[in-house]
């Protein structure tokens, strides 16, 4: 297939000596290049890639003698996307009476067997790096781990094990069901908490069975049976001293939080980022400015859930009614905290949506005032910074992580390219490519 770029690309393709050792660099190529510190396009769009890290990137950017070439034609090229909020041990079932159903009789490996699919799913959208917040029987620890070993495709994963919450609140999974059906109460080492001295315990035990992120439930949820969606459920005093522990041991941390007292709370504590915020006031906001704590809104959580009640699956009628309240405050909360100048982290709730979507989100951040540039920054730059790990992901610069991925036309005009991502390299490993390039095109700095 004939290359799509100017002509003129090609003489900027000038030759280097070839690296000296290990394989032949990579050199990608496409009509333009998204530079997510300074939300710009620069054309033409250059990536050279030595093993797992990026060589060089830029329009001035020569080949190295010997590299193979992938022309992408008239692309963007992007730093892998990173999705703050994501579940890729579970998917949410159309029936909550076979889920529960299914929920007493699957063991662990059932589980983490039915998951391998979803990592998968969500690497070949174009996210590279996801946060995991929330899984059950470390789960998620399995999939990150095989996903390290090779054993199984997917993004790069921060997990969290287990939740953080009080008991008979969100975090609670025994909440709405009779003693008799688990025969006992859950404790600190599943992360359900009384008192200070439990919310530190909790962060050990996270952390012992291989926490990278630690996640809490300041406030009741949606889709939990026996609480409310926006009342606070941990005190002051258990999130001072969770977020101190978590600080201690060098782990960020997340608060789910759709009411405003509990996000209070949590943000006063130290709390890297709010998760949903559905009912966040002004002073709540205006904390997290003040602050500069992340908002992840996680928008395609609702949609999701829309489209199950469109197609009449059932739903208890508290949780059908929670869902609708947070579905209808939680976009102009957006709205409002996007003019504020809160920060905005990318995050999906994947799983309460079927995985592979996420990128839907970015549509729904700019329909609530965002500038596609910005919204291309907060899945790329602004995420790695809340993850921690901003020198390594998050920019198609020297010494990243070769994760580059690439979408049809400009993503800064249409958004919604995000949705057509068709080539995914992840660490220097190419795992989509809808576009093969010719031999001629891959032939040495051709």
């Amino acid at each position: 297939m004939p290359s799509l770029l100017a002509p003129a690309l090609v003489s900027l393709l000038v030759t280097l000596p070839a690296a000296p050792h290990g394989e032949a660099p990579t050199v990608l190529r496409a009509a333009r290049l998204f530079d997510s510190r300074t939300g710009t396009v620069e054309t033409p769009g250059i990536v050279v890639v030595e093993g797992d890290r990026i060589a060089a990137a830029g329009p001035g950017t020569a080949a190295p003698e010997g590299a193979t070439v992938i022309d992408l034609g008239d692309a963007t090229l992007l730093p892998g996307f990173l999705d703050s909020h994501t579940h890729l041990s579970m998917e949410m079932h159309d029936d909550w009476k076979q889920a529960t159903i299914d929920g007493f009789r699957k063991s662990a490996a059932e589980i983490a067997l039915d998951a391998i699919e979803y990592p998968r799913k969500t690497l070949r959208a174009g996210f590279t790096t996801v946060r995991d917040v929330g899984s059950g029987e470390l789960v998620d620890v399995a999939l990150r781990n095989a996903i390290r070993a090779g054993k199984i495709e997917g993004p790069r994963m921060l997990v969290a094990a287990n939740a953080i919450g009080s008991a008979g609140g969100h975090a609670d999974g025994t909440g709405g069901f009779k003693p008799a059906v688990f025969g006992h109460e859950p404790g600190p080492s599943v992360g359900i908490v009384s008192g200070p001295d439990e919310a530190r315990a909790a962060v050990r035990y996270a952390v012992k069975y291989g926490a990278d992120v630690i996640k809490c439930c300041a406030t009741g949820g949606v889709l939990s049976l026996a609480d409310e969606v926006d009342t606070p459920q941990m005190t002051q005093a258990e999130l001072d001293a969770m977020v101190e522990e978590a600080h201690d041991l060098r782990k960020k941390t997340a608060a789910h939080a759709h009411g405003a007292e509990g996000a209070k709370r949590a943000i006063r504590a130290g709390i890297d980022s709010i998760e949903h915020g559905s009912f966040l006031d002004d002073e709540a906001l205006d904390l997290m400015v003040a602050s500069g704590t992340y908002l992840v809104p996680t928008l395609m959580a609702h949609v999701g859930i829309s489209e199950r009640l469109s197609r009449a699956a059932f739903m208890p009628p508290n949780i059908v009614e929670k869902a609708n309240a947070a579905g209808a405050a939680v976009r102009e909360t957006t709205r409002r905290a996007i003019r504020k100048g809160v920060r905005i982290a990318f995050g999906t709730d994947a799983a309460v949506f079927p995985h592979g979507r996420n990128a839907e989100e970015f549509r729904l951040l700019v329909e609530c005032g965002m500038s596609p540039k910005d919204a291309l920054r907060s899945a790329t730059s602004d995420a790695a910074r809340l993850f921690g790990l901003e020198t390594e992901v998050g920019h198609l610069e020297p010494g990243f992580a070769a994760d580059v991925i690439a979408v049809p036309g400009d993503p800064t005009k249409d958004v919604r390219a995000t949705e057509r991502v068709f080539f995914v390299m992840k660490g220097g490993t190419v795992f989509r490519n809808d576009r093969v390039s010719s031999a001629s095109e891959r032939a040495s700095g051709q």
